[in-house]
């Protein structure tokens, strides 16, 4: 039965990005990884050493954690003091030791190897710049505009206590000064 109402068409599903699809299978291949590379050293030299090991990353882990985050709170106290912002050649790569030291607390081989990788400062140094180029262009792809003017928007309580949301469209074009019909209130 037809009741003369067009048909609705949906929009076609956005795509699926590259790292929600390879994402969960990259860490589900990286556990397999650790795990087996833990049972084959288990095997070659003892389970109590590889236990030792582990424990020891655990503990250089928490250690450097601790030591970046000492030296971060130090760097934004400083700038505090003199009235300004933190300088960025202070705190360069206490987010890339934090990385690396929870990296160095997770359990296994190769996350311990790439966490003492990050803790070397040219390393750092390398993957900053990388980053800072990479956040540079992405910055310039994007569209003019700020965020606030991209994200603005409203919400409205209604006296039911439902909460209904909605962009605020701000309109400042000269000589738009018609008054407007007054608009009906939200309850009903």
């Amino acid at each position: 039965m037809t009741t003369g109402a067009p048909t609705p068409t949906y929009p076609a599903r956005p795509r699926r990005s590259r790292m929600r699809t390879f994402l969960p299978l990259g860490l589900a291949a990286w556990l397999v990884l650790e795990i087996w590379l833990l049972t084959v050293v288990a095997g070659a030299v003892s389970g109590f050493a590889v236990f030792l090991l582990l424990v020891a990353g655990f503990v250089l882990g928490s250690v450097v954690i601790k030591r970046a985050g000492r030296r971060a709170f130090q760097n934004l106290n400083e700038a505090l003091q003199r009235g300004g912002a933190p300088s960025s050649s202070g705190s360069s790569g206490n987010g890339l030791m934090m990385l690396g030291g929870l990296l160095l607390m997770i359990p296994g081989l190769i996350s311990d190897a790439v966490g003492l990788l990050l803790l070397i400062p040219p390393v750092q140094k390398a993957i900053g710049r990388y980053a800072e180029r990479t956040f540079d262009r992405k910055l310039r792809e994007a569209a003019p505009g700020t965020l606030g003017d991209a994200f603005q928007q409203a919400r409205m309580q209604r006296p039911d206590g439902k909460v209904v949301q909605g962009e605020v469209i701000v309109r400042d074009e000269p000589g738009d000064d018609t008054p407007q019909e007054p608009r009906p209130p939200l309850t009903r």
